[in-house]
């Protein structure tokens, strides 16, 4: 290994995601082979003990070294990933192991640098490394770790946030993004761009992460929620209003305000929004309807008004969503 050789420390633990793991270490070793050898990273893999992990994908993964090795080391760099579990109604929480999260802790106060990778933001919200900070994770936890950690600033958009010397990253793939970013910042983007090369990736992927989730639904706890639901989306198309809402339910436009907020954590206007936007996405993905017809069927009116919808709701636009994501019937 070379003089300027960085190390970083990669934990393992049962259940990890298994690309999370290997994901980085893949953009480190093509590093290693842009500078011919000459410098780059020496990687090596902790965990509690040094027998095989088997990862959420079933592989097993041998480690390098255990978590009090690496504790006795100065780090350049601390990767943590993340592990979920999935309930039966298939909704992905992320999980928080407190022997993990202590050594998260302890590994940090060692390291010059620390990243999460997708979920493993949560593990970085329990040491109490985000609390005041701008984070990001897969977007099927953020809702849960703004829950679970009130003092973080959770924005589930951005592929990657930097705060200080804390850096976190979106879901799955944006591993290699975020992988990218770090050899960015230690080597110049000129290597990284040459390593994005190699991978056949962007250097910088277009638009963030939101445009890739699926809307989390609330559920709602009484009927007349229900059928209120029921009814939005059954005249998105039509003009729908705060005073129509109400008298459509029989309650005041307070009172609808104050039930919309205490049982599915919006108001009325965005619940509106994010139905168009949504009934917009399924149009874009599986018709050839034009933007002006997708504009007025979801009730948006006008096609600068989707525009903005879909800037503000998933960072892209309409033209450039259906080419993402446009499949045939």
């Amino acid at each position: 290994m070379g003089d300027i050789d960085r190390f970083i420390v990669v934990l393992l633990f049962e259940g990890v995601d298994l690309l999370d793991v290997t994901g980085p270490p893949e953009v480190f070793a093509l590093l290693q082979r842009e500078t011919g050898n000459a410098g780059g990273y020496q990687v090596s893999l902790a965990a509690e003990t040094m027998e095989p992990v088997t990862t959420s994908a079933g592989v097993r993964i041998i480690p390098d070294i255990t978590f009090r090795e690496a504790a006795e080391r100065s780090i350049d760099t601390l990767l943590v990933p993340g592990s979920v579990e999935v309930d039966e109604d298939r909704r992905v929480h992320a999980l928080t192991d407190p022997g993990i999260v202590e050594w998260v802790g302890r590994l940090a106060d060692r390291s010059k640098r620390v990243a999460s990778v997708c979920v493993g933001a949560h593990l970085l919200a329990a040491a109490g490394l985000l609390d005041g900070k701008r984070a990001t994770t897969h977007w099927s936890t953020a809702q849960q770790l703004a829950a679970d950690h009130p003092a973080v600033n959770v924005d589930a958009d951005p592929i990657f946030i930097r705060d200080g010397k804390v850096w976190t990253g979106a879901g799955i793939t944006a591993c290699l993004d975020l992988s990218l970013a770090l050899v960015a910042e230690d080597f110049g983007e000129a290597m990284a761009l040459r390593v994005a090369r190699q991978m056949v990736m962007y250097l910088k992927r277009p638009s963030g992460q939101s445009q890739f989730s699926v809307p989390t639904e609330a559920v709602a706890t009484t009927r007349r929620m229900e059928d209120l639901r029921h009814y939005v989306t059954q005249n998105l198309g039509g003009k729908l209003t705060i005073p129509g809402l109400a008298e459509y339910a029989h309650m005041s436009e307070r009172q609808m305000t104050r039930v919309f907020k205490t049982e599915l954590g919006t108001t009325p206007a965005a619940y509106i929004e994010s139905a168009r936007v949504e009934t917009a996405r399924n149009r874009l993905e599986s018709t050839d309807d034009t933007l002006d017809r997708v504009a007025a069927l979801c009730g948006f009116g006008t096609v600068d008004t989707l525009i903005r919808a879909f800037r503000r709701k998933l960072n892209t636009t309409p033209t450039e969503y259906r080419n993402r994501f446009r499949h045939s019937g």
